[in-house]
This record gives structure tokens, sequence and C-alpha cells, in this order.
């Protein structure tokens, strides 16, 4: 092989140099890309609001707005650091800031360039309890924006996006829930929950005092603002009223339950549950609308926007119509998953599915009547409809029968076995239909007519056959033959309290033993090709809790066993083919001088073991942990507060081992992390680098893909000096661009040289670094 020295060549060279190889080499480039993705729901709309010449529409965990001009849409979620805890009001600005108010006080702006500031003021100083700080709505006047809220009213100031002040106008000065504020001829209005209509003078110096302010209408409101040079109101008596002066008078009434009521451009919108009526600048009544077809839902928010109508719903997101006729509804949300609580994820050959019901901590199923979200990289977001499997409640895990791939399973924890072929044909499988020897329902001496099926932790061994488990009964493990019959084995003899027993995810070994997370018995194992084998691994013998949570079988045969406090390993599955008894014991990391045990007393809900042999650990109400195959080191930790993860209760792990994207599914939302951990190839066909060029502005690290496992691998720069080498641990190799660690390397091109351990398989890649 023949290598150039091109250290010396100038600017003008190195971009030569830099175009042919991006053009030429058949190389992926990724430069600069953002390694996180956002899998959001935008269908269960809470606010929409009018912006400059676009609608704005919140969900509870994510923003979205729609250019009229362009008809673009521009998302905004945890990806660009959007974090909300639960958004109950929105609005935009003149000065084209949005704000995003919050349950717990939180006020989130978005500044014009897109840039974001979290406003914890109201959490960290209003005196009231944390839950009396919800945000019900925004008001501008002034250069100042007055926040409706729980306890009374904060002022901001446009200027700075600092507070100005804040006023409890409660009777006796106490705190007060404000619904609406608004400001006409110089006094400023606020409709509260309980002590009616307050007003006091804008301009008055004390009006911080509540003895400043005076009741305008003791009735009970829920909304006022200020139109065509008028005050207008809603009364919780289903009225909607002018002021004249001090008297209301009724100018239009309605059937359902009042919402929110709103001025936008020349139109006044009232929202109801069920309707949404727009007035014109004369209070004539435009357009009503009860509903839209083929919707059943409830209004959330409305809004009109350059003469269009806009209606947010509570699951099926927001639709825009024609003020008259309104009778032509189009759905514009973004397309995302049926919600964004995601209970269990699962990366099946070709789709990505979501599941949105499931159980709380003992098992005991939420009931959730819901769809399916999968998605195709190719095609989007498509649903399983929830009418395609009637009364299906519950659903959670999710299995792809790899023997025929058009075959998913999905477990109801009520319901039984829902099994969907070519996502359009559904059998449910349950006690009714699967023989003596398969699925069982829960006896509940209360009410003997109470059928509850309750299969969980699916899993397929390498013969095809599917494994679970079944709650509440002595014939526990369940298995569907690769032949379409069914098996059951009795647990009772080795367990304690079988009927009573709750089970949580399954692995299977090499040997095919089953190991087993239960709620009351520890980790269960067993293998009925060595007459039905069982051994039981519970507090007596290491764990620090009976109630697994997950296991998880690494690449060394190591078992990992994550508990309600905290995590075991087993040093090797196959010692229960030899040993009688099987102890479990602590992983104990050094840290400077002090020594402890990893994950001690931690709420561990899943454990994933990645291409690499390291493990994706999900703690409760802490967010993930990627670890060492040992554990000895932390690679990363994302939590809400360092990473675009929407929540720390990360409820599963699932990892595509083509690409190595790590799925989070949270109950905020699911987001995805690009890891470098990868299944390995089988040939070295596809390998690749990424990001090539790396341009100075990059820092993260180069990953060299599409490898086979324990491939060795060399870089070195065009001189071939040696700068980098390692074996491979998976699919995937990342090199922080140094000199073995010490520095980072010069511009230049470097040469990868990959070759199998065997050195059948060999190829070269280039890479090229400009600093």
């Amino acid at each position: 092989m023949r290598l150039y020295y091109i250290c010396g060549i100038n600017a003008i060279a190195m971009r030569k140099i830099s175009l042919l190889l991006t053009v030429c080499l058949p190389m992926l480039v990724l430069a600069q890309q953002n390694p996180w993705k956002g899998y959001f729901s935008y269908k269960e709309i809470t606010d929409v609001i009018s912006g400059n010449n676009k609608v704005v529409a919140a969900t509870k965990n994510s923003l979205f707005s729609k250019e009229l001009v362009s008809g673009g849409l521009a998302t905004f979620t945890s990806i660009n650091d959007v974090k909300p805890e639960v958004v109950t009001a929105v609005f935009n600005s003149s000065t084209n800031h949005t704000f995003i108010g919050n349950e717990n006080g939180l006020i989130i702006i978005i500044k014009p360039d897109g840039s974001v500031i979290n406003k914890p003021d109201i959490i960290l100083e209003v005196p009231v309890p944390p839950n009396n700080k919800k945000i019900n709505d925004f008001y501008e006047y002034n250069g100042k924006v007055y926040v409706s809220a729980q306890y009374g009213i904060t002022v901001y100031n446009l200027n700075n996006l600092e507070v100005d002040e804040t006023y409890y106008i409660g009777n006796s000065g106490e705190s007060l829930d404000v619904l609406q504020t608004t400001v006409f001829n110089n006094e400023i209005y606020a409709v509260t929950r309980t002590q009616g209509i307050k007003k006091a003078v804008l301009s008055n110096p004390f009006i911080y005092d509540y003895s400043q302010w005076s009741v305008f209408n003791s009735g009970n409101w829920l909304g006022l603002v200020t139109f065509n040079n008028q005050l207008v109101g809603a009364n919780l008596n289903m009225n909607l009223y002018k002021f004249i002066g001090s008297t209301a008078q009724q100018f239009s009434t309605f059937g359902s339950t009042g919402k929110k009521l709103k001025s936008a451009s020349n139109y006044l919108v009232f929202q109801a549950n069920y309707q949404v009526h727009v007035y014109d600048q004369n209070l004539s009544l435009q357009s009503i609308t009860y509903s839209i077809p083929n919707v059943s839902d409830f209004f959330t928010g409305a809004a009109v926007v350059n003469d269009k109508l806009y209606i947010g719903t509570s699951k099926n997101g927001l639709y825009e119509s024609n003020i008259v006729p309104n009778n032509n509804f189009v759905n514009v949300s973004p397309n995302g998953p049926i919600e964004d609580y995601s209970f269990k994820i699962k990366k099946t050959s070709d789709e990505l599915w979501i599941t949105h019901g499931g159980y709380d901590r003992t098992y005991a199923p939420d009931y959730k009547y819901e769809g399916i979200s999968t998605y195709k990289s190719s095609l989007g977001w498509s649903f399983i409809n929830k009418a395609n499997f009637t009364d299906v409640v519950s659903l959670g895990t999710v299995l792809e029968n790899t023997f025929n791939k058009k075959e998913k399973y999905v477990c109801s924890n009520h319901k039984g076995l829902l099994k969907i072929t070519d996502n359009t044909v559904f059998t449910l499988l349950d006690h009714t239909n699967t023989g003596a020897n398969g699925l069982e329902s829960l006896y509940y001496a209360p009410d003997p007519n109470y059928k509850s099926t309750r299969p969980n932790g699916l899993v397929q061994d390498n013969s095809g056959n599917i494994w679970m488990t079944n709650a509440y009964v002595n014939k526990a493990l369940k298995v569907l033959r690769s032949n379409g019959s069914w098996q059951s084995y009795d647990l009772s003899s080795s367990i304690q309290n079988a009927t009573n027993e709750r089970y949580g995810n399954m692995e299977v070994d090499k040997n095919g033993t089953k190991w087993i997370a239960s709620f009351l018995n520890g980790v269960i194992a067993f293998n009925e090709r060595y007459n039905n084998r069982t051994i039981v691994i519970n507090s007596e013998k290491g764990l620090p809790d009976n109630d697994v949570r997950c296991v998880a079988v690494d690449k060394k045969g190591q078992l990992w066993i994550g508990t309600y406090k905290g995590l075991r390993i087993l040093s090797n599955v196959d010692r229960f083919l030899s040993e009688n008894e099987l102890t479990a014991t602590n992983i104990v990391i050094q840290e400077g001088d002090l020594a402890q045990e990893l994950f001690y007393q931690q709420f561990i809900q899943d454990i994933y073991v990645d291409g690499s042999n390291n493990k994706w650990v999900s703690i409760a109400d802490a967010g993930v942990f990627h670890v060492s195959s040992n554990g000895q080191r932390t690679l990363h930790r994302f939590t809400k507060e360092n990473s675009p993860l929407p929540s720390n209760n990360v409820l599963d792990i699932e990892i595509d081992e083509v690409t190595g994207e790590v799925f989070f599914a949270t109950d905020k939302g699911t987001v995805s992390f690009l890891g470098s951990s990868t299944k390995g190839s089988e040939n070295l066909e596809n390998a690749y680098v990424y990001p090539n060029p790396v341009r100075p502005e990059y820092s993260g690290t180069v990953k060299i893909a599409g490898l086979m496992d324990k491939v060795n691998l060399k870089i070195t720069d065009i001189e071939g000096n040696l700068v980098f080498e390692t074996t491979s641990q998976g699919g995937t190799v990342e090199w922080d661009t140094t000199a073995f660690g010490k520095y980072k390397v010069a511009s230049g091109v470097y040469m990868i040289f990959i070759s199998s351990d065997d050195a059948a398989e060999t190829t070269v890649k280039k890479i090229m670094i400009i600093r």
C-alpha cells in the first residue's frame, strides 16, 4: 500500500480533499447531528392560542405551531430543551415570546430565536403549598404579562422577562385562585374561582395591597375578556354577558361545561367541553361547533387565526376549519404516537411498537383501553386501533415471533394474550380458548364471575416456543409451542403463595433455562429439559428484596437482577445446571477511598444489555445509567435535568441492535439516544465511519459502525503512525480523535484498517479530520 504525505497542505487544498472525500467515498455523513430523537404525541391538546400568523397548541408535555402562510410545523419538546411538568396554559406575546405555564408553577419561555428559558420564580418564591401554583392564564398589557395562577397574580416584565410583583387578592390578603385577568379603562379585572370578579386601578402604586381590590361582580364566573372596547364574560350558569358599566347583559347561552373565553383578532371565541362559539365584533354568532365529524372527543382549546378556526381535542389533536361553514375539519397536528405515556416499547424487525396501558408496582392493571402505536422510518406513525380488539385493556409487553415475523403477541394484564397477524388480524387468547394446559383466569372469591387472565414476561426460545407467565395461578409458567399447542408448568411446590404471585419479565439463557422475575419470591429459575428443575434465589440467597422487577442475561453468562431495593448478579447462569442452591452477590464500586454498592437500595425498573455487553439501567424517578460490562464505570448518566429525557421515570428500555439507537419509554413521552453499542454484523461489507469529515465545531466521538463482533481495528495517520487500536465489542467502535487518549490528532486524512480475528474479512476506511 502506497501512503502519501499531505500534512503540509494549505487550507484551499484541504477543502478540496474534504469535498472529494465527502462526494466520492461511500461513507455516511452525519456530522454534528443531534444524537437524540423525540417520539412525542401531539394529540392530547391542553390549550390553543393565536400567534403572529400562526396557531400555537400545547400538549401536556410539548408545544407545536403551524405557520399559516407556509404551512410549516414546528415542534418544541425536551429535544430542544422544552421540558414541562404538565402544560396548563400557553401564550404568545407581542414580542413573539411564547410563555408556557405549568401545573407546578414553572414558566417556560421560548424566545424569538428559539432559545429556551426556564423561570422557576413561582416555584421557588411564592409562599403557598406546591400543589397550589398551577398557571391558569396569561394576559399582556403595556409591556407586562399578567399570570393568573391558583394563588393570585404574578406580573412579568417583557423587557427583561423578570418578575415585577405578585398580588394576593383574597378578602383577607390570602392566596386566591385567579382564572383570568384583563384590563379595561385603566382597571385590571381578575376572575376568581370563589370570590367573583375583582378589580383595582392599574396605576395605583399600592395595587399589591389586597385592600385596594374591590368586588366588581360577586357571581360565579369562568372568564372575562376585553373585546371591541367592552367587557365580555362567561358565567358558570352557562350564559355569556357583556357589561354595560357594572351591569351584566346576557347575549348568548351554551349548554355544556364552559372552559375558556378568548378574544382573537376580530373574533370572540368561547370554548366549552362540547361547544365552540365564534362571535364577531358586534357579538353576533358566526359559527357554533358541537362536534368534529367522525371524532368522538371533547374540546380542550380553541382559537381563531386569520379567519381560520382551530379546535383542540383531548385525544385526537388539533383541527382546522373555516369559521363559516365549519363542517370541513382537517387534523393539523404533527404525526406522533397515540399518547405520550409509554409503558412498553419494542423494536421489531422493521417497526417500533409502543403500548400505552400497563400495571402499577403491584401489577394491578390500569384498565386503560388504548390502541398500539407503531412507527416505521419510511412511513412514519400508524396505529392499531383499539376498536380492533374491543375491551382488551392494559396492553403491555410486545413480542415478535422471529420464526414468523408477521405475528406479534401483546400481553393484556387483564384479558389474556393478543395475537396480531399482519397488523390486521386479531385473536385474543385466554382461559376460554387455549385448553386445559393454556392460560388461566385468577379466582376472586368475593365475585366468582370475575375473570381476569394476566400473562406477562413474553420471551421466545431458540426452537420458536413462546414462553410467558400467568399471575395468580399454580401453573404459572406457560408455553405456546411452535406447533400451536399449549403446555403449563406448576411452580407452586417451589415458591410460596403461588396463587397470589405476580411476575415481571423473563429471560431464556443459552441452556434453555428460564429466569423469571417475581413479586414475592425473588428470581425463579426453571428448565424443563432437566426434569423440571427449579431453583429460587430470594432474600435468603443474597437478594436485597424479594420483589424482583427485572432480570437480564449478559453476553458472558451473568444474570443481572434488578429489585425494588437494589442490584444483584449471579456470576454464571451455567451454575443452575450443577448446583442445588444459587446465591446472588452485589457489585462494589470504588470512588476514591470510598467503596460502595452499585445502585444501593435503588428501585430498578429495567435492565438492558447492549451489543458491547454494557448495561442500561433504569432507576425509578432517577433516570438512566449506562454502566460498563462489569458495572465499575458509569459511561452515561441521563436525567431530565441533564439530557432530553422528558421524565426521570423511565418505564422501559429498548435498543435497535442494528443502529445502536437506545429507546427510553417514559410516562411523558419516548426519546432515543444514538448509542455506539450495536450488534455485530456477519461481514464488513456495510462498515462505515461517521461523522466524516470531522469539522472543527464537532466535539463528539467518531463512530466506526457496521462491524463484525471482535474485529481488530487500527487507525493510523497518512504516514502510517498508529494513533488508535482496539478490538470491537459488538458492531460499533468509538474513537475520541486522540492519539491513545493523550492529545488530539492534527488535521489530516486518517486510515482505518479493520480485520476479523481470523483475517478472513478485511476492509480499509478513510476519515478526514479538520481542526
